[in-house]
């Protein structure tokens, strides 16, 4: 009897300690439900640990792990080089307006060609927290073939019209938010098909995605001069054309709420939707200091982060008077950034906790040294080497942004931390590509430009070095405070770096 009042006691602590974790107890039906499970075979004990559920994944739900979830990560991989692959070479597009637009002897012409650009990438990362309760009330399916069938229509337009205030709308507006609401469910459809492989299955769509995005400036160069800008545009929209019926094979596996459901008051006689509504657009995750200085540095360091994509094709025509192999350049950023995306995400799985942060410091420094470089290049294959650098950095950024954001705000807070954080850097990576088109415009050379651009960067990665300073001294105090729960109270703030499992006090989880 003293052991199993022993027993209980324990329990109870347990339980007390998990309540402090943040970490709610499963109800009793729940736990009747999964007794059937456990009993089921006597050796199950000796069995291994089920592997964590993917991002989204329900107990009892059959994953295929492969099967017909390799179409869904070749129309992924579609989906990501079309649409990056068209972004990121707008460059060459960008060269192709100037021209048509030539005869306008506008003096701000540069400036208020790249807006076109800049809007269309910007609005990527403005539109991603709205794009997240699309997903999650009407599926990945019908999401991603609504965002397909608008950047078509935005595509399509821009070809029929030579007036750059239109261009703002159909390139910018349109294809920009549609390419957001194609782009985001492609991430989240791979957790449906894989569980123990989601690493090659995101591995595989990552390196599909940057063979394509590697080729189309070779594809843009070679149409582009042949065809024209108006024929070009309509044959980028076929892309999206097929993207709208590969998105067909993003059947959801997760079931969705229904139209009731939604609808339907809860307990407290508020309409489901609203509570759906706060639900994902809560602003919880800026209660955390660590987080607010994360995304305050990102959004810094991006504000020169797209000039090259844009700029850098015309200041190679107007410095080395190079018409023909300029596409090279972004070329060499889409391949370095796709062995980026591989070899950095290894790294980052080996660095334990915030201190992945340290990558992303340093991608972010050498973005801004080869930025302001790049006005110091005499020759053009110096230009190749700096834009190889380029390539690396914008891969580990882009790899380690999504496991910083568990680390800081845990894995339940995750989405929406990533979510506001795209939303944030969509206002200064918009504004700096026509801030160095106004720059040209006025100074008539893009030194001046790149020098600058290279600034934030360095700025937003020097503030980056103060998350990990902040968490350790935030742990440290909740050690010295209360002794007895400090591992809980880590456990809520930050769960992934917790040393502890909530719930279980003699339990060791490594970093």
């Amino acid at each position: 009897m003293d052991g199993e009042t022993a027993d209980r006691k324990q329990a109870g602590e347990t339980m007390e300690m998990g309540e402090i974790a943040g970490v709610q107890p499963e109800s009793k039906a729940e736990e009747r439900a999964q007794e059937p499970e456990v009993s089921a075979s006597k050796d199950s004990r000796q069995l291994p640990a089920e592997p964590a559920l993917a991002p989204g994944a329900q107990p009892g739900v059959q994953v295929p792990e492969g099967g017909l979830g390799w179409l869904v990560v070749f129309a992924a991989s579609w989906c990501n080089g079309s649409i990056f692959g068209i972004q990121n070479s707008f460059g060459i597009l960008y060269v192709m307006l100037l021209n048509e637009l030539e005869d306008q002897k506008d003096p701000s012409i540069q400036f208020k060609t790249a807006w076109v650009g800049a809007v269309s990438i910007g609005m990527i990362f403005f539109c991603s927290p709205v794009v997240s309760i699309f997903t999650d009330w009407f599926g990945c399916r019908k999401t991603a073939m609504g965002g397909a069938t608008m950047a078509f229509i935005g595509l399509l337009s821009s070809s029929f019209t030579k007036s750059l205030e239109l261009r703002y709308l159909t390139y910018g507006i349109v294809f920009g938010c549609g390419s957001s609401f194609a782009f985001q469910p492609s991430l989240v459809i791979l957790g449906h098909y894989f569980r123990r492989r989601l690493g090659l299955a995101n591995g595989v769509m990552t390196a599909g995605s940057s063979v394509f995005s590697t080729a189309m400036p070779f594809f843009l160069a070679n149409i582009g001069d042949i065809l024209g800008l108006a024929h070009t545009l309509q044959i980028l929209s076929v892309f999206m054309f097929i993207q709208i019926l590969l998105s067909l094979t993003y059947k959801p596996l997760l079931p969705l709420p229904s139209a009731e459901e939604r609808l339907k008051p809860d307990a407290t006689g508020t309409l489901n939707c609203l509570h759906q509504c706060r639900r994902y657009l809560n602003l919880r995750v800026f209660r955390k200091v660590t987080y607010r200085v994360w995304a305050f540095g990102i959004a810094t360091a991006v504000l020169g982060y797209f000039v090259p994509y844009i700029h850098l094709v015309n200041h190679v025509r107007e410095e080395f008077n190079e018409d023909k192999r300029n596409w090279i350049l972004l070329v060499c950023i889409g391949a370095s950034s796709g062995v980026g995306r591989l070899a950095f995400g290894k790294i980052g799985d080996c660095i334990p906790g915030p201190k992945k942060i340290y990558l992303q410091v340093a991608s972010f420094w050498v973005l801004g040294l080869m930025s302001i470089m790049i006005p110091l290049c005499r020759v053009f294959e110096s230009l190749i080497i700096v834009c190889l650098f380029l390539g690396l950095c914008d891969g580990c950024f882009i790899t380690i942004m999504a496991p910083i954001a568990f680390e800081l705000v845990g894995p339940q807070e995750a989405s929406q931390a990533i979510g506001f954080l795209l939303g944030l850097m969509a206002i200064p990576m918009t504004a700096g590509p026509p801030i160095a088109g106004f720059l040209f415009d006025r100074l008539g050379s893009y030194r001046i430009a790149f020098y600058l651009a290279g600034i934030p960067p360095i700025i937003g990665g020097s503030v980056l070095l103060f998350v990990p300073l902040i968490h350790n001294r935030i742990r440290k105090r909740q050690e010295k405070e209360e002794p007895g729960t400090d591992r809980m109270l880590l456990a809520s703030e930050n769960v992934l770096n917790g040393d502890m499992l909530p719930g279980n006090s003699n339990t060791e989880v490594p970093a």
